[in-house]
């Protein structure tokens, strides 16, 4: 089964040539990281776990882009778990794809089955479902950046729509089960506050960036209903908050932070953007 490319031309440039242009372009943006300077040629797993943005590569990429240089730079997992929201409502509350192969622009990239049958087996809640990932774009716009530090790797895709702190700690514990031993690194991809001023946005993101500093997956899901954050992946970054901690991260470090109004747009209705890792001292 191939799942062809829902966003391809909306989120991100069609054409393979102009989409590594757009990609390069985000990394030398005035708010990114610049070029990765080399590529890292082994797994080390000091770097297991991310926090990535998801919206179209004009608004976030930039921001998308601290996130992928550290990866490059010092990890090259052979399977990426990439955890997002579900937006359409289609589908099961937690589903996965188990089998088959995604399209981008960019290639193909192949499901490791191995791995979602294992945590199938491990979280009975999580359900093979194709529907659920049909058009949803928050997994599929991590795949081009993805092809382009990487030649070769296979991936896992989980799409929640049931955002719990239940199924947070739940599906975190069966990754932590699942992967251990693995070459893999876990990705949540979110965005953060939306659609109030740059002001505000940053006032209630900062509410989010703390719980990440604290490694806390129980206070962001409770600041979050607290503060009125319209975040859209909150069980997402819980459930990588969570395997992180499961697996012994100690620490965090915010990669960036920014709007769409600081990127590209106005600043009176903006959406928060943030690129952070969690890591060992090892």
């Amino acid at each position: 089964m191939k799942r062809s490319s829902a966003v391809a031309g909306y989120f991100y440039e069609k054409n393979p040539e102009s989409l590594k242009n757009q990609i390069e372009e985000c990394f030398k943006h005035k708010l990114g990281p610049g070029l990765p300077n080399f590529l890292s040629r082994e797994y080390k797993g000091k770097y297991p776990a991310f926090i990535v943005p998801h919206a179209g590569y004009i608004y976030s990429g930039p921001i998308a882009a601290h996130a992928y240089k550290l990866l490059a730079e010092n990890e090259r997992p052979e399977t990426v778990v990439i955890i997002g929201p579900n937006h359409t409502g289609y589908g099961a509350l937690v589903s996965i794809i188990k089998e088959g192969e995604w399209e981008t622009p960019l290639g193909s990239v192949k499901i490791n089955s191995d791995i979602a049958n294992k945590l199938m087996k491990e979280y009975k809640m999580l359900t093979a479902d194709y529907m659920a990932h049909l058009y949803e774009h928050s997994i599929e716009v991590q795949l081009p950046f993805l092809q382009y530090i990487y030649n070769r790797f296979d991936f896992v895709p989980i799409c929640i729509m049931l955002q719990t702190l239940e199924v947070a700690r739940e599906l975190g514990s069966a990754l932590a089960k699942v992967l251990k031993g693995t070459n893999s690194v876990v990705i949540a991809s979110t965005d953060l506050n939306h659609y109030e001023n740059i002001e505000i946005t940053y006032n209630k993101d900062e509410y989010v960036i703390d719980a990440v500093k604290k490694i806390d997956e129980a206070y962001l899901m409770k600041v979050i209903e607290d503060k009125n954050i319209s975040m859209c992946g909150p069980c997402p970054t819980a459930t990588v908050l969570h395997y992180a901690k499961k697996i012994g991260c100690q620490k965090s470090t915010i990669l960036a932070h920014a709007t769409s109004g600081d990127t590209y747009g106005p600043k009176d209705s903006v959406v928060g953007y943030l690129s952070a890792c969690l890591y060992t001292d090892n």
